[in-house]
């Protein structure tokens, strides 16, 4: 089970903002969008870092509202851990826990083709027990 498979499943839309964009910008697009976090993106789409709603409630409770006018490029998180499609569900999950972040972009020959959550990684591994289930049952149920 991979990564490719999760984005098979999912809209492949991924949801950027720019380093030079406020934190306000970025809490009202996370807000429109209703989502955890949102890549950055250098002018010419590279990704320079991610910015959750973690990292908008942290700035603000250290350094309080006026950090809303700040650049995102202060307040992101620049290591950003990425995997690519044919990564195992498994050890991204496991990446993941360890890391404790929940939002892990996926890179194919350097290109970003989708982004994968905790949500979507629970989500396939609950569908997966389930699909074995079935299966168990509908082979003991015939044998």
């Amino acid at each position: 089970m991979t990564v490719a498979m999760i984005l098979a499943g999912k809209s492949r839309d991924v949801i950027t903002t720019q380093p030079h964009r406020t934190l306000q910008e970025a809490a009202a697009l996370l807000a429109e969008k209703g989502i955890g976090a949102a890549l950055v993106a250098d002018g010419a789409g590279a990704v320079v870092g991610i910015i959750s709603e973690r990292d908008v409630v942290r700035a603000i409770g250290r350094h309080g509202g006026a950090v809303l006018n700040d650049p995102v490029s202060k307040h992101m998180t620049s290591k950003v851990v990425t995997t690519e499609p044919g990564e195992a569900v498994d050890h991204v999950m496991d990446m993941m826990t360890s890391g404790r972040f929940r939002h892990v972009p996926v890179m194919e020959n350097n290109r970003l083709v989708g982004v994968v959550s905790i949500g979507d990684v629970v989500k396939f591994r609950l569908d997966s027990i389930e699909w074995e289930y079935r299966a168990m049952r509908d082979y003991i149920a015939t044998a």
